[in-house]
């Protein structure tokens, strides 16, 4: 495929075309949103999840204000398609979140469908959610060469600050 300046030039396109309009994409996103706050872990392709993304952790930004706030309510009633969800948003999730800044979601890559198209998926997920964890917990092992050579390092470095405090209180 040849460059050309066309192709360069994003003529006011900044979201991705999802769909056969944009409100069918308003449409998706939003009950993809939903499934999101209700279920709080979804599977589907890797640029819809990417896309939701934003989506999900504004309407946590939003949600931390309270339900009290007016602009809150109008976004948890516009990106929400069930009605009962709002609760769950106000007291549920937005609590969950109170003492962290940012990055309430979690985005993990899995195989593709290999039975229809072949698109790239992914999960999406709040975090601290009751499922168990996608991916398994990271375990040190201590035999690995790194670990041996961080090891070794540090019990040299140990060696060598006990020297200087010997060398230091005898000048003393």
């Amino acid at each position: 495929m040849r460059l050309t300046l066309q192709m360069l030039i994003s003529h006011g396109r900044v979201a991705r075309k999802m769909g056969l309009g944009p409100e069918s994409r308003l449409n998706m996103l939003r009950n993809i949103l939903t499934g999101l706050v209700r279920h709080e872990r979804i599977e589907t392709t890797l640029g819809r999840a990417d896309e939701v993304r934003f989506y999900a952790e504004k309407l946590i930004d939003y949600a931390k204000k309270g339900d009290t706030d007016e602009k809150a309510m109008k976004m948890a009633n516009f990106w929400l398609t069930e009605k009962d969800l709002i609760p769950k948003l106000f007291k549920v999730l937005a609590p969950r979140f109170e003492t962290q800044p940012k990055a309430y979601t979690r985005m993990a890559r899995i195989p593709k469908r290999e039975n229809l198209d072949r698109a790239d998926m992914a999960v999406l997920e709040y975090k601290g959610n009751p499922f168990p964890p996608l991916q398994p917990a990271k375990q040190d092992n201590e035999l690995t060469l790194i670990n041996q050579l961080l090891t070794g390092y540090r019990e040299e470095r140990a060696e060598l600050a006990a020297a200087i405090d010997e060398v230091h209180s005898a000048t003393i």
